[in-house]
Parts: C-alpha cells; sequence; structure tokens
C-alpha cells in the first residue's frame, strides 16, 4: 500500500494500527515544504508544515521545496520544531508530530512507543528507597537539553534541574526540580508537565517534585555538559 492509499482511511478509521503503518509509509517518502518557515500551531508550539506528494501536487513545489521526510525531522530535531503533515486537509491534518517524536524517531527509529507506561503531573515519592540517576545523552541527547534550557530561559527559568527516579527500579521518571522551576503553584503543575511533554517521546514519564528529601539533582544543560 502506498502512503497516499493509507491516507485515504477515514478520520474515525485510523487507530493504533493506521499510524504504525503511517509512521513507516511516512518515513520512506519525500514531501512538500508548504513554507521554509514555521508556524505556530494551535496549541502554540512551533511546526514546520509539509505535504505528501501526489503527481497531480508535484509541480507545484520547487525543486528546493521537496526533501525526504528523514532529512526534514533531522534538521527539526536540531530546532526544536513539531511537524504538521497535509494541513490544508479538513477537518484535521493528516498528522502532527511533537518535537518529541520527532526526536525520538532520530534516535531510536520510535516515533512513540505505547507499550511504555506514561505519567505527568505533580508525583510524591514516600518509598523509604529510591532509585535515582541522572539521564544518559542517549535518553535525552544534548541538544534535546539545549532545545528544552531556551525554553525555559522563555520562561524566566534559568537554572532547571532533573533527576530520574524510580521507586521500583523498572519505571523510571524525568523529574523535574520544583525548587529550580520557582516553586509554581500546584495547580499550575499538571500545565508545566504537559508543555515540558511535547519536547519528549511521549512514552516519557515527566514528573514535578520536591527536592526535599531527595538525591541530589543535575543541571538540565551546561555549556560544561559538552566536554564530557
Amino acid at each position: 500500500m502506498s502512503l497516499q492509499d493509507h491516507l485515504k482511511v477515514k478520520e474515525q478509521d485510523r487507530n493504533f494500527n493506521w499510524d504504525e503503518k503511517f509512521f513507516k509509509l511516512f518515513s520512506e517518502v519525500e514531501v512538500g515544504l508548504i513554507s521554509n518557515d514555521p508556524q505556530q500551531g494551535p496549541d502554540g508550539w512551533p511546526y514546520l508544515m509539509c505535504q505528501t506528494l501526489t503527481a497531480n501536487n508535484k509541480t507545484q513545489f520547487n525543486g528546493d521545496h521537496i526533501e525526504s521526510s528523514q532529512k526534514i525531522m533531522k534538521w527539526l530535531s536540531q530546532k526544536g520544531m513539531g511537524l504538521v503533515v497535509n494541513p490544508q486537509r479538513e477537518p484535521y491534518p493528516d498528522y502532527v508530530f511533537s518535537y518529541g517524536m520527532i526526536w525520538s524517531f532520530i534516535e531510536t527509529g520510535f516515533f512513540m512507543r505505547p507499550d511504555l507506561a506514561q505519567a505527568s503531573g505533580k508525583v510524591e515519592y514516600s518509598n523509604d528507597k529510591i532509585y535515582s540517576g541522572v539521564p544518559t545523552e542517549q535518553y535525552l541527547p544534548l541538544y534535546v537539553r539545549k532545545v528544552l534550557k531556551d525554553f525555559f530561559n522563555d520562561q524566566t527559568v534559568f537554572n532547571p534541574k532533573i533527576l530520574m527516579i524510580s521507586p521500583d527500579e523498572k519505571n523510571y521518571d524525568l523529574a523535574f526540580s520544583l525548587e529550580s522551576l520557582g516553586n509554581p503553584p500546584e495547580n499550575e503543575h499538571a500545565g508545566i508537565a504537559e508543555a515540558i511533554s511535547w519536547f519528549l517521546p511521549p512514552h516519557y514519564s515527566v514528573v514535578l517534585v520536591s527536592e526535599q528529601g531527595l538525591p541530589k539533582f543535575t543541571e538540565l544543560y551546561s555549556p560544561a555538559s559538552l566536554t564530557h
């Protein structure tokens, strides 16, 4: 089945299996860039807009506006942007990739891992024993940390701190220190965690937690990290 045939499936009939097939087909084709500049989506995040190519619309794009999807995603992974596929489709685009999905694909070959649990918001760890550690570069690449740091800087949060935490050494949360975020009010925690999640693969578990009683947190990103 071609990508264009796959996109003919009606919205109400698209499910996880449809997504999986779409991911594979989309990663193997060239697409037309509607604009070289990102646009702000309804969710407030920056997205590049692209269109899948057909015999009818290919002539609408100049040669320098046609690129392989993988090349585009590689570029986006360094820029902190998402990707919208066929924004002209009604009532919704064919697909919207968050930034986290894009760099996850570049690093692992998977846009998402629905088999892994996700959590977000505020969490309190009550177990006597807590397993913790610094996120590896494989889990959170330096260029992603830089993109996240720039986002926090825009929010006037200049030194966010993180730690990997697990109560059972099986499922780990990427914890952000509430103190380093300026101790935002509790009714904002879910929104903050949701915003951070846009920058991360959908299966990552993002939580906000106080540093009190926990192991030492580490800076999300610093120039010194580049020397390690």
